[in-house]
């Protein structure tokens, strides 16, 4: 990598403004992707980030199985034109899942410029202590990597992951040991909460010496306001973006408006506080991946 070479990220920071639940999730896919390709005309980024589960509802559990879809289903298809129409690379945050078996997911699909399926990933941490998530969805069993290519031939390894997965830290490893520079969070993270979300971000970025693109939803899913700041985060934990609200001006009640971002990420960036400051050699796996039961603790 050289000093010049970035990935330029749209941070889509989508709403719910009530369209998710009173049209098909076809109608809402295909309005988000018209809107966005709108707003991204001439921008030349190098990908598109959306939020967990903005074409359903994350905090809707009981609407889930109704709405669920295929990995080839509305959603995909919308964001395969959005892929095509802006020739970007497009994270689509992530859909409602159904698989061949019948079983639920929540599952983020990367797509190529000309709209191919590049990677899947499908949430590994299930959030049952705030829902029916638990109840409801099957997690992902894979650690997932993609390799992301910027137009001018840049290429970075991507950790992918969702929302409450953040809270786990050892995935972030996993994800290190396999060769990720970056990591793309989505998520639909409540306003009440939004203080952990800024905190988490920059901890997984610095503990792993990574980039990190957190995109969030805003507006009132059911009835849970989002928190939306989005951000892009550094190697060293600073943001690198432009704050981007949460609708807190809005009201409880009301949807905050859509807001996308344009963000330069230095690739090299991640090499370079790597050399810099080498902490990630300094780790000991040996001893800390596996706890021995019969491990006693040592005098205070």
């Amino acid at each position: 990598m050289t000093s010049a070479e970035h990935l330029r990220v749209a941070l889509a920071q989508v709403t719910y403004d009530g369209e998710e639940r009173e049209g098909s999730v076809a109608d809402r896919a295909r309005g988000v992707a018209a809107d966005l390709a709108a707003r991204l005309a001439g921008e030349e980024v190098d990908l598109v980030v959306l939020p967990e589960l903005w074409a359903v509802g994350a905090f809707r559990p009981r609407t889930w199985a109704e709405r669920a879809e295929s990995l080839d289903g509305p959603t995909s298809a919308a964001m395969a034109d959005l892929a095509r129409d802006t020739g970007a690379l497009v994270h689509l945050g992530s859909i409602l899942e159904r698989d061949t078996d019948g079983a639920l997911h929540n599952t983020s699909i990367v797509l190529t410029p000309t709209g191919e399926r590049l990677a899947t990933y499908r949430k590994i941490h299930r959030f049952a202590a705030g829902g029916l998530e638990g109840e409801l969805l099957t997690g992902g069993e894979e650690v997932v990597v993609a390799d992301l290519s910027t137009r001018t031939g840049a290429t970075v390894r991507a950790g992918l992951s969702i929302c409450y997965d953040m809270r786990f830290p050892e995935l972030y490893r996993a994800q290190v040991a396999a060769g990720a520079e970056l990591m793309v969070i989505p998520a639909s993270w409540p306003r009440r909460r939004i203080g952990v979300w800024d905190l988490l971000l920059r901890a997984r970025a610095v503990e792993n010496q990574c980039a990190v693109v957190g995109v969030n939803a805003v507006g009132v899913d059911g009835r849970t306001p989002m928190g939306g700041r989005s951000a892009v985060i550094d190697a060293w934990g600073e943001s690198v973006s432009t704050p981007m609200g949460g609708g807190e001006d809005e009201g409880e009640g009301a949807a905050a408006p859509t807001q996308v971002a344009v963000v330069d990420v230095d690739l090299a960036a991640v090499r370079d506080a790597r050399e810099s400051f080498p902490v990630l050699p300094d780790r000991r796996m040996s001893v800390v991946a596996t706890p021995s039961p019969e491990r006693r603790p040592g005098p205070s």
